[in-house]
């Protein structure tokens, strides 16, 4: 046994968390029929979830995210309101989310932008540790009052100041507000500026200076930690998803959500859990650095759905090229290139399908 996913004490093991645990045998045979040069269940680095790290751990963590916000851009000459390493992140997302949402390309691309970014924290920032993520069941009943969101030191920041807000309005997703919708005052990102966007605002904010939201904006970083979005991400719905949608259309379909149906997926819920400004918003999302541990999670919940079918589910791909085929296109495939813009590379979808030796073996990951 690994220990993955050992839980605190105050968190016990969900049905997700047990699922995982009992996967781990299906992808020790496939690793012995399929070897990973220098990858293995116990090289292999471990991914934890934000409270099972130590109070230090996560204010490495933190640290090594400021640290990120304090480098020169790299973007700027294609995002003039990139200021920052950090925001190269959020200006590549821009730049691509019409390419790699609810296309083939989500949960591939997502995947190598989750890696590069803890990347540039180890290898720009000094971060000894790696990418955390957010188990959504464990705080979904209260998440403002959850180690994420309380404030204090260890959490990743706070809830938003209450301003009188609509809640989200987008078509498909209603949604009532929370008691946040203003600035972060608490915490280690009190005085962040957000620079990027917004683009799709769930929020009334200052209009980006250019249409494709990659001017210069700078304001302050809002959330509205929201419980009705939450509920629809406890462990349930996670372990539903995982174990009754055994197609990657419809895994991937019934993830992300489908607003024509107004029904909510856990990549929604997760994303409007935090809401505001500019976590609320498709394109910018990455902007609120909680982005990060959601999008972890969502790699690990995509990693536990391919352990349950090892051979069919790692060259599983499905879906367009373009998000919700507009403007159509043709369907994607495991050789179609997929990259991150002017941070990384383009490689072909197939290298990134597997945490265990993917990407030319710069993959090499578990969830613990």
């Amino acid at each position: 046994m690994l220990g993955l996913c050992k839980a605190q004490p105050h968190y016990p093991l969900d049905s997700v968390d047990i699922l995982a645990i009992d996967s781990l045998p299906y992808l020790r045979a496939w690793l012995e029929k399929n070897p990973q040069a220098g990858c293995t269940l116990e090289k292999a680095v471990k991914r934890k979830e934000w409270s099972d790290l130590s109070i230090d751990q996560r204010n490495e963590y933190i640290d090594a995210v400021v640290c990120l916000q304090g480098q020169p851009a790299l973007m700027s000459s294609q995002a003039p309101g990139a200021k920052s390493r950090y925001d190269d992140y959020v200006a590549v997302h821009i730049q691509q989310t019409p390419r790699n949402h609810m296309s083939t390309f989500f949960l591939p691309w997502h995947r190598y932008f989750v890696w590069h970014y803890e990347h540039a924290l180890r290898t720009e920032c000094n971060y000894t540790g790696y990418q955390p993520y957010w188990n959504w069941d464990r705080y979904a009943k209260d998440p403002v009052n959850s180690p994420l969101f309380d404030g204090s030191e260890g959490s990743m920041g706070s809830n938003g100041v209450f301003e009188p807000h609509d809640g989200v309005q987008i078509p498909g997703y209603p949604m009532p507000p929370g008691d946040g919708g203003g600035c972060v005052t608490n915490g280690p990102f009190k005085d962040m500026v957000v620079n990027l966007g917004p683009v799709a605002p769930s929020l009334k904010v200052q209009p980006n200076p250019q249409s494709d939201g990659l001017g210069y904006n700078p304001r302050c970083l809002r959330r509205d930690i929201n419980k009705y979005a939450a509920a629809v991400t406890t462990a349930n719905y996670t372990y539903d998803l995982i174990t009754n949608n055994h197609q990657i259309y419809w895994f991937q379909t019934v993830m992300e959500g489908q607003p024509q149906l107004k029904k909510w997926g856990v990549h929604t819920g997760g994303h409007y859990t935090v809401s505001g400004d500019p976590a609320g918003d498709f394109y910018v999302s990455p902007g609120d650095p909680m982005f990060w541990l959601h999008h972890a999670m969502i790699d690990r919940v995509w990693w536990i759905w391919q352990m349950q079918d090892l051979e069919t589910r790692l060259a599983q791909v499905s879906m367009t090229k373009t998000m919700m085929n507009i403007p159509p296109s043709e369907n994607g495939t495991l050789d179609d290139l997929s990259g991150l813009g002017l941070l990384a590379e383009d490689v072909k979808v197939r290298e990134l399908m597997s945490t265990m030796g993917g990407l030319g073996g710069k993959f090499c990951y578990l969830y613990e």
